[in-house]
């Protein structure tokens, strides 16, 4: 298997149309594989100092700011990865440049006015929806964040819509690599309890003002006195991003709900448990981010130049690569999890086994079908892909639950992996009956 995986990677890397991608892919994948470390040495330090039910109470705060960032930046964080090479393309800088300024000021706007509203709401929050009135103070203190992490995803997509690979690679782990350092020393600092929440957010608050600062400089540097300035309404921003926002609503109830449902019907310390199944079966797909991050403004370029061949031939080669660098961790997983649980993390965390091998199964299926939720965000099928998941995200809400308050972390798993599952094959069926083709990849048959 071994000789076979690196035939292929070789055959990938000797491809001239694919080497943007790539060179591109290998920064992000560097840059992943890093703040995926540095999360999971985060995880070990809350697991082993904290206790489960802080891990617990880590990913219920973290799933409510990601509901909340998730309406406050209202798709812009995927329609700016469209606008800015597009008005690049077409225009200049100058108004690519207008395009995401006036983007960030709505972004600022919507976050300031939600923040507000759910910091005066954290105990309805706490109480009446999680059960759980001690969580309050948790909820307070991450609403004052929101317009934080809403900056960090819009100026992360920002610089990747500029193709700064360099700069989007480090700020994928700036965010981790802050809570790590901030874990350490407030923990050395003071014993309070509540120490991995302020980490996690201020973490978030530094890595968005850090791509602010960095958006600004690239941008001044670019522009030029002469530019052709075309202007943008928010009207057709709005356009742009608001499918875009019911897709990203949507991603979140396929990949959040198994983590709110379990903060509302079980414990905090079976809510801990699924978090790092969760965080292990994503090491499966965090290539496929990094090739996301690389690909999707590629796709847009290549769509909108007319190059539907090229496109698909990118599109799968991507998928390739993808499969490829998946198999050797989907292996070690099946055969090492449980190990890997209880020594990293501690025995009390091998019950989550079973769930981590549930969720592979999805994740395997997300890493097959390649970028197709990217692919069809950029060459314009968002209302499409909405509907998809909107569906998806239906049956993973009804799965859970149904699933949860019987069999706990295992029936999250369950309700998560058919949700994976059922989108993925459905965009890969429109796009086939489109085009005649998918971005899929399956050995022994592609």
């Amino acid at each position: 298997m071994l000789k076979i995986v690196k035939h292929k990677m070789h055959n990938l890397i000797s491809d001239k149309k694919f080497s943007e991608i790539l060179t591109g892919s290998v920064w992000a994948l560097g840059a992943r594989v890093s703040a995926t470390v540095l999360a999971l040495v985060s995880s070990v330090i809350i697991a082993r100092f904290y206790g489960a039910e802080m891990v617990g109470v880590v990913a219920v705060v973290n799933s409510f700011l990601i509901l909340a960032t998730t309406f406050t930046v209202f798709g812009t964080n995927t329609s700016i990865l469209r606008l800015i090479p597009e008005y690049l393309a077409k225009y200049s800088p100058t108004s690519a440049f207008k395009v995401y300024r006036k983007t960030q000021y709505m972004v600022i706007g919507f976050s300031l006015l939600t923040g507000t509203l759910f910091y005066f709401s954290a105990n309805f929050i706490a109480a009446k929806i999680f059960n759980k009135p001690h969580l309050s103070i948790y909820f307070a203190i991450a609403s004052i964040f929101i317009v934080f992490k809403s900056l960090m995803l819009l100026n992360t997509s920002a610089v990747r819509g500029l193709r700064l690979i360099r700069v989007f690679a480090m700020m994928q782990m700036l965010p981790q690599g802050f809570n790590l350092l901030l874990l350490i020393a407030l923990g050395i600092l003071t014993a309070q309890p509540g120490v991995p929440v302020y980490a996690l957010l201020c973490g978030y608050a530094l890595t968005g003002i850090f791509g602010w600062g960095i958006m600004n400089y690239t941008f001044k540097r670019r522009i030029q006195p002469g530019d052709k300035l075309h202007p943008t309404s928010t009207k057709k921003i709005l356009a742009i991003s608001l499918p875009m926002l019911m897709v990203a609503t949507m991603n979140f109830f396929i990949a959040q709900t198994g983590v709110i449902m379990l903060g509302m019907f079980r414990t905090e310390a079976e809510v801990g448990y699924y978090s790092i199944a969760v965080k292990l079966s994503t090491l499966t797909s965090f290539v496929l981010s990094a090739i996301n991050t690389i690909s999707a403004p590629k796709f847009s370029e290549l769509f909108h130049s007319g190059k539907i061949d090229e496109l698909f031939y990118v599109a799968k080669k991507s998928t390739k690569l993808i499969f490829y660098a998946t198999v050797p961790i989907l292996f070690f997983l099946l055969i090492f999890g449980k190990l890997v649980l209880s020594i990293l993390f501690g025995a009390e965390f091998t019950v989550a086994y079973t769930a981590l091998l549930i969720l592979i199964i999805g994740q395997f299926i997300n890493s097959i079908s390649g970028s197709i939720g990217y692919f069809m965000n950029m060459i314009g099928y968002h209302n499409q892909l909405r509907n998809i998941l909107f569906s998806a995200a239906a049956l993973n809400i009804l799965f859970a639950f149904v699933l949860i308050p019987k069999i706990g972390i295992n029936g999250a798993a369950i309700a998560s992996m058919l949700c994976l599952v059922f989108w993925n094959i459905s965009a890969l069926t429109y796009i086939y009956k489109k085009y005649g083709r998918t971005t899929t990849y399956i050995p022994f048959i592609d």
